[in-house]
Order: C-alpha cells, then structure tokens, then sequence
C-alpha cells in the first residue's frame, strides 16, 4: 500500500503544479485582454470564464482527490485537528 500511496502522492504533486501553472496563464489571459480592448478582448475573458475556467477546476478536483486517496492509504493524518505531544527523551 505505501508504494501505491508513493504514486498517487506524486500524482497529486505534479498535477496540483500544473493546475497552478494553468491558473496564471489564465491571469496571462486576462492581461493581454486588458491591453488588446475591444470584443477581441471581451470574446477572450468570455472563452477564459466558460471554457478555461471549468476546466482547470475540474482537473483539480481529480487531482485533489488523488492526493486524499494517497494520503488516506500511506496513513498519513495531515488533515487532523489533533496535537502531537513531545517526548522528551
């Protein structure tokens, strides 16, 4: 199970990057709309927000996912509330 989680975990690495990548070219997008003006610009902030947009969210949904499976079965508890106390040795 832990090389199964090993994967799924760099899974999630590289695909949450990507999704960070696909975010600021989104961000790109919106720039050079702002310097192009015009229904040229507005057709492509039209084109970012419906067809871009849902996307990039989709695909970090899956991605998300993946990284919760792998956590789940490398047992790890990073989304736990609790605190650790510290043996003193």
């Amino acid at each position: 199970m832990k090389k199964i989680a090993d994967i799924l975990l760099k899974i999630f690495a590289v695909g949450i990057i990507a999704c960070l990548f696909a975010g600021a070219l989104s961000l790109v997008g919106y720039i050079a709309a702002l310097i192009i003006g015009g229904e040229t610009a507005t057709s492509l902030c039209a084109w970012i927000f419906k067809s871009y947009f849902p996307w990039v969210i989709k695909a970090t949904s899956v991605f998300t996912g993946i990284g919760l499976i792998g956590m789940y079965l490398g047992k790890q508890k990073a989304l736990t509330a609790t605190v650790e106390k510290n043996e003193e040795k």
